[in-house]
């Protein structure tokens, strides 16, 4: 699980960011907050964040400042800017320092939510995949709540491993691998295997295939028809009680 920091003097701010990372579901867990950089540069040793979102402007120590202080201190963190339109020239020399990323306040959850997937994978690139295996296991139970959010979404048919990935923050490849060695299964099986069982069910109510089809996320008639086949060995109308 990532560790996040949130620094800047408007409480607003604070407040917003934090409702975004709760609704985001990314694995993310907020550790810390300050006002100031010079609060948080008196506290980031007790936190050790993995992304830190800090104002441009802040009394007593900018956000400039902040950042070579704790990038020295912290190589690895990556600090995401927030800073208002006046001073957007300014925060791109926050690029030399080593800072990650700068948002455009007012800020939107979207760019948030694309900003933290974006550091969330470098940092995951960064750290061994055996240390994230174990944070899965110990922390947030990732593959569970996954595997209740396919069992929730699976008639949406634009739900894969891609939007998935996205949903909770992890490489598509990654949580593949991941995925399977938990469960034994693969996410995509899963997937479809949760759209089976419940289109089985319908055909032994007598549901229209083209109904059914729609119902478990696979709009297609043709293509769903090859995929009950292939996963029951039988064709929909078999199934008829």
């Amino acid at each position: 699980m990532c560790k996040v920091m949130i620094i800047d003097d408007e409480r607003a701010i604070r407040n917003l960011l934090k409702i975004t990372l709760e609704k985001e579901n990314l694995g993310l867990e907020i550790v810390g907050e300050a006002a100031s950089g010079i609060e948080a540069i008196n506290t980031i040793d007790n936190y050790k964040p993995d992304i830190a979102f800090v104002d441009i402007r802040m009394p007593f120590m900018d956000g400039i400042e902040f950042s070579k202080l704790a990038i020295k201190r912290y190589p690895n963190l990556k600090i995401i800017i927030l800073t208002a339109f006046n001073d957007f020239e300014y925060a791109r020399e926050c690029i030399g320092i080593g800072v990650c990323e700068y948002l455009l306040k007012p800020i939107s959850r979207d760019e948030i939510r694309e900003t933290l997937i974006k550091a969330i994978q470098e940092i995951k690139l960064k750290k061994p995949e055996e240390n994230w295996e174990e944070e899965i296991e110990s922390s947030s139970n990732s593959i569970l709540k996954i595997k209740e959010y396919i069992s929730k979404n699976y008639q949406d048919p634009e739900i894969n491993l891609t939007s998935i990935a996205q949903q909770y923050g992890f490489n598509p490849s990654y949580l593949s691998r991941m995925f399977k060695n938990k469960t034994g299964i693969g996410l995509n099986d899963f997937l479809t295997q949760c759209r089976m069982e419940k289109a089985i069910h319908y055909a032994k109510k007598g549901k229209l295939m083209y109904v059914t089809a729609k119902e478990v996320g696979i709009p297609d008639p043709n293509y769903f028809s090859k995929c009950f086949k292939k996963y029951t060995g039988k064709i929909y109308s078999d199934m008829h009680d």
